[in-house]
């Protein structure tokens, strides 16, 4: 199970600790869901899930602060012996003294946000679901087009770092060369970025590495994208027939979901940087209802009928 140190959620949040002798880098966080427990308030802890993170709002703060000081001692202690991961205040509401005591007793950390509730529970859900998502790594180039995530594939040495850099010439954007690691957030989007390691690097054979976030600024680069389409490079093979038209869609499959996918033969003198930004600008074409490939074939077929109207037309004149 992919887990996510407390910690670089309090640095990713900005956060602010009220109990910081706990250390948070040896907390885990587990499920991309969080709970604000208005239930179990009121002492009602069936079903409470307690591995999600725990968030206090405006109307959980104006709650405690209107129930009696015996009540919130059996409550506290509910809540913070089912061992959650932490407590959140949103607003920058303050927890009593008593809240902080009985957190102190079993090492559950505080936390603090000047967020509204409803924003940074949007917000942080949105990472958890990323950071916790299904991974693989794979070898390619992602690289951000007109806004589409085009994942380069291929054979090493084949030139996908090449194209990468063209396109960033261009003016679009690097998330990751060499390996991309690919999250499955839902079962229609799939997010990739570049390990730590590797970000905004590229290597170039012959040349070496460079840094394309120093050379080329920080426009160049991106740290995540959806991954939209695959272009596949693949060495030229005349005896293979290749897709000419485009009527029928191709894809391939990360983690159970379908990407569209365009295998692209290389041979000297094509330019793969303005083939794949045209793959990119068609593709979005295509999602907005457009489908040149098709549009084409209405054309024929109406000349046709019209040359059969015509013909017929003749003979019996």
């Amino acid at each position: 199970m992919r887990s996510v140190r407390l910690s670089k959620v309090i640095e990713k949040m900005e956060l602010r600790s009220l109990i910081p002798e706990i250390d948070t880098n040896t907390i885990k966080i587990t499920q991309p869901d969080v709970n604000r427990p208005a239930l179990q308030l009121t002492g009602f802890f069936d079903y409470f899930d307690n591995e999600r993170v725990q968030i206090i709002g405006y109307v959980e703060h104006a709650y405690l602060a209107n129930i009696d000081s015996e009540r919130k001692h059996k409550i506290y202690h509910q809540l913070f012996s089912s061992l959650i991961p932490c407590l959140i205040f949103c607003r920058d509401l303050q927890p009593d003294e008593q809240m902080i005591e009985i957190a102190k007793q079993y090492h559950v950390p505080i936390l603090l946000s000047s967020k509204s509730t409803s924003s940074f529970m949007a917000e942080i859900i949105r990472w958890l679901k990323v950071e916790l998502a299904p991974m693989i790594s794979i070898h390619g180039v992602l690289v951000d087009v007109y806004g589409e995530g085009v994942l380069i594939t291929g054979e090493s040495g084949i030139g996908k770092s090449e194209a990468a850099l063209e396109l960033i010439k261009r003016g679009h954007r690097l998330v990751t060369d060499d390996v991309v690691e690919i999250h499955k957030v839902s079962d229609e989007t799939l997010i990739g970025s570049a390990p730590e390691v590797t970000k905004y690097f590229i290597e170039l054979r012959g040349i070496g590495i460079i840094d394309v976030k120093a050379l080329f600024g920080v426009e160049s680069v991106k740290e995540t994208q959806t991954i939209d389409m695959v272009i596949k490079l693949e060495d030229w093979n005349k005896d293979k027939e290749y897709d000419r038209l485009g009527m029928e869609e191709e894809y391939t499959e990360f983690l159970g979901n379908r990407v569209v996918c365009h295998s692209l033969p290389i041979r000297p003198g094509r330019n793969l940087a303005v083939i794949v930004e045209s793959a990119a600008v068609n593709w979005r074409q295509k999602k907005m209802g457009y489908n040149a490939a098709k549009e084409l074939y209405n054309r024929v077929q109406a000349n046709l009928a019209k040359k059969r109207d015509d013909d017929d037309d003749d003979y019996y004149n």
